[in-house]
């Protein structure tokens, strides 16, 4: 080795001892005979000193050293002069005095600050990711994701879980987004599948009897990206068999506290996780993965407001449309001018989710004041109470009233309630609010293609008690699912599956799936399905989200190491890029794209 240390190690207690240190120059200051330079690896900051009277050489060396320099120190630890120690520094107690430095490799001038934490263009991040991850916030990021990671094998270890891989080459079936396919060379005209997940993989490990599985797995989705979603991804995968909801949910609850407590050192808001059905979730939260460190809730006030003199409402009411009130503390504490224009923002906003509009309420700070608002007028006094009553408000709180179709009040609340939660700084960034969401109907009716969707996946068993829905009511039944959501995040999903091939085939043609096409696409499950198949179910959380939540970082691409863009391209290699006419030629392809 390089070195007898890592620049995050020494202490006191090492005063007087020869050390080698080896990293990168941190930051370096010429005092006039004296440079004092920051010396920087992994683990921290070691500051060195080179006095030109002890020794010239290692001086003279020092005086060409420049940020992101590569460097050697040999020298001697002495307990830095009194009034000059830095206790926000580990090593703040201890200086390095040099006796010889070695440059092991110049740098060229980076293109941005390594030393700190400054904002940078994204485009440059990426394409000079190398330098980027050299940063320490990002080198906090990644070495959290590793801590995770093994905090999750050694967990699962304990719990007699057995890590299988399953391949990366597999075949494509419909599960939601488009495959990645791989032309097959010596097949030619036939293509494998990047996997989506492993789903059939772990159920048919629980046919082979493993009973508890897990890896840490790579997948792939070809699908529109956005901040918390990328091309290639990380999860989690487990499934256990002879298991119940419960016996998972108890299982993933633990680890998530236990990496939360001792892993990032935060206590979660919720013991235990809250269990929130979804359409509890939805008429509340408009969202079924709510923020759950904040309560701004939408309140329904169907009741009252259809009794109002506003004729919309009235209207609404009639026709089933419900009536809400969603409440923003304090944000009517404002002038006339700002109240207006802070109302045609949020109306803007509510509008981008399908409104036709957006009423609103602002309530008095003093008691015998009159409520503003265009609708005000519409409503008595003893309806204004109630609603004050219902919602518990107070003087000073903007209500806003939100009714049209179901599923566009859903969408209004929940994006009205982030942009509240925002403007007032509710989201504590260092806390973590676990919830489960569970309850999910089955099935979403496809419009367009004229059939029913799984909600999650195809082989996701229906609630015992609505079997029977199945035959006379699909839409009606609710799957045996539950999604963990941290922090407005969906950061886990799974189900119980179906273990039984007279209930897998009644899902198909539900799905617009003949049994032909089930045959052809999932006749190996079928058939192992003949042979003695346990109950079981399974969970997957993502890596890379999970992480991002934990860092309380706003986008995924700062948890992984070499991330695509939002257009799925890799800056940094020039990635996707052109194949060799002669690739193409024994993969028996042909592009149709003019260079």
């Amino acid at each position: 080795m390089l070195k007898t240390h890592n620049c995050g190690e020494l202490r006191i207690e090492h005063s007087g001892q020869t050390v080698t240190l080896a990293g990168w120059v941190n930051n370096r200051r010429d005092q006039g005979g004296v440079i004092f330079i920051d010396l920087r690896d992994r683990w921290g900051l070691t500051q060195i000193v080179v006095d030109e009277q002890d020794n010239e050489q290692a001086h003279s060396v020092a005086e060409k050293l420049r940020s992101e320099y590569v460097a050697q120190v040999i020298g001697e630890v002495r307990v830095r002069p009194e009034g000059t120690t830095n206790p926000q520094l580990p090593t703040g107690g201890i200086e390095v005095v040099a006796r010889e430095i070695v440059l092991l490799n110049p740098s060229k001038t980076p293109p941005f600050y390594i030393n700190q934490d400054a904002k940078v263009d994204e485009t440059t991040r990426m394409r000079y990711r190398y330098l980027d991850l050299r940063r320490q916030r990002m080198q906090n990021n990644i070495v959290l994701r590793h801590k995770v990671v093994k905090y999750i094998r050694d967990f699962l270890d304990k719990q007699d879980f057995v890590e299988i891989e399953t391949p990366i080459l597999f075949k494509t079936t419909p599960e939601g987004a488009r495959d990645f396919l791989v032309p097959s060379r010596l097949m030619p005209g036939n293509f494998y599948a990047l996997p989506q997940s492993p789903q059939q993989l772990k159920q048919l490990l629980m046919v082979a009897g493993y009973e508890r599985y897990f890896q840490i797995a790579r997948c792939f989705r070809d699908e529109d990206l956005r901040g918390d979603r990328q091309p290639e991804f990380t999860q989690l995968d487990l499934e256990m068999s002879f298991v119940q909801r419960d016996d998972i949910i108890a299982l993933i609850e633990a680890l998530m506290i236990e990496i939360a407590e001792n892993v990032v050192g935060k206590t979660p808001r919720f013991k235990p996780f809250p269990r929130i059905r979804y359409y509890d979730a939805m008429e509340k939260y408009g969202s079924d993965k709510p923020d759950l460190r904040y309560d701004l809730a939408a309140v329904d006030i169907t009741d009252i407001a259809g009794k109002s003199a506003f004729p919309v409402f009235v209207n609404n009411a009639a026709e089933g449309k419900p009536i809400k009130v969603l409440r923003a503390p304090g944000m009517a504490k404002r002038s006339g001018t700002a109240l207006r224009k802070l109302a045609e923002e949020l109306e803007t906003i509510a509008r981008s989710a399908g409104a036709k509009g957006l009423a609103w309420v602002a309530l008095p700070e003093q008691e015998n004041d009159e409520v503003k608002g265009p609708i005000g007028k519409y409503f008595t006094v003893d309806q204004i109470l109630e609603i004050v009553d219902r919602t518990g408000s107070e003087g000073g709180d903007l209500l806003l009233f939100l009714s049209d179709k179901r599923e566009i009040v859903w969408s209004i609340t929940d994006l009205l309630r982030r942009h509240i939660a925002q403007e007032l700084n509710l989201a504590d960034p260092q806390e973590l609010a676990f919830g489960w969401i569970i309850d999910f109907p089955m099935f979403y009716w496809n419009e367009e293609e004229n059939r029913w969707d799984p909600s999650q996946h195809m082989f996701t068993m229906p609630l015992p008690e609505d079997l029977p829905l199945l035959d006379t009511d699909p839409g009606a039944a609710r799957g045996s699912q539950y999604d963990l959501a941290c922090n407005g995040l969906e950061v886990a999903g799974g189900s119980v599956r179906i273990a039984n091939r007279e209930i897998q085939e009644k899902i198909f043609p539900l799905i617009g799936l003949t049994m032909e096409e089930a045959r052809e696409q999932f006749g190996h499950m079928l058939e192992a399905f003949e042979y003695g198949v346990p109950p079981h179910g399974g969970i997957a959380s993502g890596i890379d989200r999970l992480v991002m939540v934990l860092a309380g970082e706003p986008n995924i691409r700062e948890v992984l190491a070499f991330p695509k863009t939002q257009t799925g391209a890799d800056i940094m290699a020039g990635a996707p890029s052109p194949a060799e006419p002669k690739q193409l030629k024994e993969l028996h392809i042909r592009s149709t794209v003019e260079s």
